[in-house]
C-alpha cells in the first residue's frame, strides 16, 4: 500500500515546511532578498532565539523570510498548516469549504475563510497569452451562477450573475471571468483580448457571437435551441468541453461553497480554472498541482480588509 501524502514531514514539521516552500518560491532554492533583490550576500540566521527560516541580506543589512511579499506575509498560522490547507484545496476536485478547513485544520472559521481566499489569490495566473495561437480551437460559452444583488428575480437571466469561460482545446486550459451582461459589445472585446485572431472559435447560436467570423479566422457553432449539441456536418464543432467545465464549477459552487458574493466570484473562478488547467488528465498530480500553486504565491499578498469584513460569513 502506498504512503499517504499527508505523512510527509512538511505537513508536520515547521522547518521542513519552510524548506519545502523555499525550494518552490526561490529559483534553484537560493534565497532572494525581498528588500533589495540581492542573492549573493545572504546568510541564514541560526541563533537560539532566531525564528525558523530567518535570513539576513548583508547587502541591505535587513532580515527576511520566504513569507515576505507572498500570500503568507504577516500570517501567524504555521506554514505546515498552510501546506495542509493548500493540499486539501488543490486535491479536492470541487473545492474545500471554509467550514471543512475549520474542522480539519483546527483553526477558527474566520481564519479558514481568509486562508481559502489567500490560496485562491495564488491560483490567479498572470499568463494572459491568447488561446488558440497557430490556428488552435477555442470553445466559448457563458453560464449563470447566483443572483445579482438589488435586481428582482424574474423570467430570463437579467437577475443572474454571468460568467464567461474559454477552453483551449489544444492545451486543455480554462480561463473564466465575471461579466456584467451578454451584449456583443461587452463580450467581443474580451474574446479579442484572450483569443488569437488566427484561432478557430466554437460557440452556441447566441446572438452575441453572430459576427465572430469578422474577428477570427473561423467561427463554428451549434444550435442548442433545436437540440443540436454536435454539428452533423463537422463532429469537431461543439461546446461540450466548456459545458463539462461548467458542470464541475456549478457542482462545486452549489454543493461545496453554497454562498458567494459577487466581488469574490473572480477568485472562485480562478480556483476552478487552476485545478481544471492542471488536472491529472494533463499529467499534473495533486503534489505537482500544489507545487505549481506555491510558485505563484509571490506578489499576491491579500489582507483581510481587502477581502471585505462584511463577507466573512460567506464561504
Amino acid at each position: 500500500m502506498g504512503q499517504s501524502i499527508l505523512s510527509s514531514p512538511r505537513f508536520h514539521n515547521e522547518e521542513a515546511a519552510y524548506a519545502y516552500i523555499e525550494a518552490q518560491v526561490w529559483p534553484q532554492g537560493r534565497p532572494v532578498c525581498p528588500h533589495c533583490g540581492g542573492q549573493e550576500r545572504i546568510g541564514k540566521m541560526n541563533g537560539k532565539s532566531t525564528r525558523i527560516g530567518m535570513y539576513k541580506c548583508y547587502t541591505c543589512k535587513k532580515p527576511f523570510t520566504v513569507k515576505m511579499g507572498t500570500i503568507f506575509e504577516d500570517s501567524h498560522l504555521p506554514l505546515r498548516i498552510w501546506l495542509q490547507a493548500i493540499s486539501l484545496i488543490c486535491s479536492s476536485k470541487k473545492g474545500c469549504s471554509a467550514n471543512q478547513l475549520h474542522r480539519t485544520l483546527g483553526v477558527t472559521l474566520k481564519t479558514a475563510w481568509f486562508l481559502g481566499h489567500r490560496i485562491r489569490e495564488a491560483m490567479r495566473e498572470g499568463d494572459l497569452s491568447p488561446f488558440g495561437a497557430n490556428g488552435g480551437t477555442v470553445e466559448v460559452d457563458e453560464t449563470f451562477i447566483g443572483q445579482e444583488e438589488g435586481i428582482p428575480k424574474k423570467q430570463g437571466y437579467a437577475h443572474k450573475r454571468k460568467v464567461l469561460s474559454l477552453i483551449n482545446r489544444e492545451s486543455g486550459e480554462a480561463r473564466s471571468m465575471v461579466i456584467d451582461d451578454l451584449k456583443a459589445k461587452t463580450i467581443v472585446p474580451i474574446l479579442e483580448e484572450n483569443i488569437a485572431h488566427e484561432a478557430r472559435v466554437l460557440t452556441d447560436e447566441a446572438g452575441q457571437y453572430k459576427h465572430l467570423n469578422e474577428h477570427f479566422s473561423e467561427h463554428g457553432w451549434v444550435s442548442h435551441g433545436i437540440g443540436e449539441y454536435v454539428s452533423s456536418k463537422d463532429p469537431s464543432i461543439h461546446t461540450n468541453t466548456v459545458e463539462g467545465f461548467f458542470s464541475i464549477f456549478k457542482r462545486g459552487m452549489k454543493g461545496i461553497y453554497q454562498h458567494c458574493k459577487k466581488h469574490h466570484l473572480h477568485r472562485y473562478l480562478a480556483e476552478f480554472d487552476f485545478r481544471y488547467s492542471k488536472r491529472i488528465a494533463r499529467g499534473v498530480d495533486d503534489t505537482q498541482r500544489a507545487e505549481k500553486l506555491l510558485q505563484g504565491v509571490k506578489g499576491k499578498r491579500l489582507t483581510y480588509q481587502t477581502t471585505d469584513r462584511q463577507a466573512g460569513s460567506l464561504m
